[in-house]
């Protein structure tokens, strides 16, 4: 997926996505945020787009946010000021294939329906992996693609518009469990209708 095509594509979405996909994933998105406040510490949000999740983190976690999109990313800081978000510490414009954040500084990585619209996710899960504390987690939620059915059927039709849409309709699982540093912990369907995956890695 071209960057520039991402960047074309989320200007488009940014006025309708918390009514359109946003609405849709936002329950899968809770439960997500519901897994991290148990834990607490310093996060990362990496495609925070415009904050869907950010009202949902608990007091005890101290978040910060980046998106590539600038759209995304102003209403991102709109909610942030309209609901006084205290635990939102920083929103930054970022190309989440280079973090501008050290090694092993945040004890939480979360990418929330994000590394299916990302160019290089390979690149984005090495950046994850590298800013995560040892022994921190990495939570992911995404939609991958199916080996079967009719829903396989449309992902492998619709693939090819993917810088019209936005994402890669046909996202293997495999491409975000490549680095070593990171084993999986939890899979399992997540909503909407266990359309989408959740998954919690461990760095050693």
């Amino acid at each position: 997926m071209d960057i520039k095509a991402v960047q074309k594509s989320y200007a488009r979405w940014a006025p309708v996505y918390d009514r359109t996909f946003g609405l849709i994933t936002n329950s899968g998105r809770r439960r997500s945020v519901d897994y991290i406040n148990a834990t607490g510490g310093k996060v990362l949000e990496v495609g925070v787009g415009t904050g869907l999740a950010l009202p949902f983190y608990g007091a005890d976690v101290s978040v910060t946010g980046v998106d590539f999109s600038e759209d995304m990313l102003a209403r991102a800081r709109e909610k942030v000021r309209e609901l006084g978000l205290r635990q939102v510490v920083d929103l930054r414009q970022m190309d989440a294939r280079a973090l501008d954040f050290p090694d092993d500084h945040f004890d939480i990585v979360t990418a929330m329906h994000v590394l299916s619209v990302v160019p290089d996710p390979e690149q984005v899960m090495s950046e994850i992996a590298r800013v995560c504390k040892p022994g921190g987690q990495v939570v992911i939620a995404n939609h991958f693609a199916r080996d079967r059915g009719i829903l396989a059927m449309l992902e492998r039709i619709t693939a090819p518009l993917e810088n019209v849409l936005g994402w890669h309709s046909d996202f293997e699982l495999d491409r975000v469990l490549q680095e070593p540093d990171l084993s999986v912990e939890i899979q399992r369907p997540h909503p909407p209708l266990g359309m989408m995956t959740f998954l919690v890695l461990t760095k050693s």
